[in-house]
């Protein structure tokens, strides 16, 4: 039989679905085991391989969007472009999942719009929103991996190490894209949508979420685990309120490229990064 709908399901008003609850839990494993689930599962195997090492976890460096092929720009770029858009096909599966529960000749267009606020229908509203909730994330984290990695328990983050390549910079703007709308789009809006539709409440979601996200962040560190959980928290809480995507994925992006083109400018120049 269908899940009845909880206090959350009602509140935000998810699609109705015909599927049963276990059908839900089974889909939601296995789309995360194509996609962050599976990323959760390499970066604990990750820290444990660097706190194992004879290093010290502080001592360690986390390398980033990194050259594939050094010295050949365009294969390096393929490869740039082709990880980009392989990344981006568990979004495209949950959205088509969501889409199956709409009218008949509704698609994928129409789950992300319809299903969690992903369209562009309230662009300034949403890209104040997530100047605003990028500005709030931002600063503190930095202070926190800063910390994080005084008190030895994160290593230190190098978040850009490709080429000097003219395409370098829009490759990274590229990257900071995809991982707003595989994580924001996966973790929130989808994860979301079927937990509230298996009868799960609103803060189980928020924190089982916010856990997720933080688990797949463990090889950098203690710092980007619990710094990733309470992000998760904040933009959960968010989007319980909102029901949009958009303005989460927009903060995503803005932080990103902050970070990644802010490094491959910066990093040169300034020692303490």
């Amino acid at each position: 039989m269908p899940v009845s709908g909880s206090g959350y399901l009602d509140r935000v008003r998810v699609p109705p679905t015909p599927w049963p609850r276990r059908v839900l839990l089974i889909e939601t494993a296995l789309v995360l085991g194509v996609s962050l689930g599976a990323s959760a599962v390499w970066a604990i195997l990750s820290i444990i391989r660097k706190l194992t090492a004879e290093t010290p976890l502080s001592a360690q460096t986390t390398s980033m969007n990194t050259s594939v092929t050094p010295g050949r720009p365009w294969l390096d770029l393929s490869y740039q472009l082709a990880g980009i858009a392989i990344a981006l096909v568990p979004v495209l599966l949950a959205l088509h999942l969501l889409a199956r529960e709409l009218p008949v000749g509704h698609g994928i267009r129409a789950a992300g719009r319809r299903v969690m606020g992903l369209d562009l229908s309230r662009p300034a509203r949403d890209l104040l929103g997530g100047t605003v909730l990028a500005a709030a994330i931002g600063l503190p984290g930095l202070a926190f991996y800063l910390g994080a990695r005084e008190l030895g328990i994160n290593t230190t983050i190098a978040a850009a190490n490709l080429d000097q390549v003219w395409w370098a910079i829009p490759v990274l703007i590229l990257a900071s894209l995809q991982n707003a709308l595989l994580e924001e789009v996966i973790m929130v809006g989808y994860l979301f949508t079927r937990w509230a539709q298996a009868g799960w409440s609103t803060w189980t979601i928020i924190l089982t979420s916010a856990l997720i996200r933080g688990s797949y962040h463990l090889y950098q560190g203690f710092g980007g685990f619990i710094g990733n959980i309470i992000m998760g928290v904040l933009l959960g809480w968010v989007y319980a309120r909102t029901r949009r995507v958009m303005p989460l994925v927009i903060a995503h992006t803005l932080l990103d490229v902050v970070a990644f083109v802010g490094y491959a400018l910066l990093a040169p120049h300034l020692s303490w990064l």
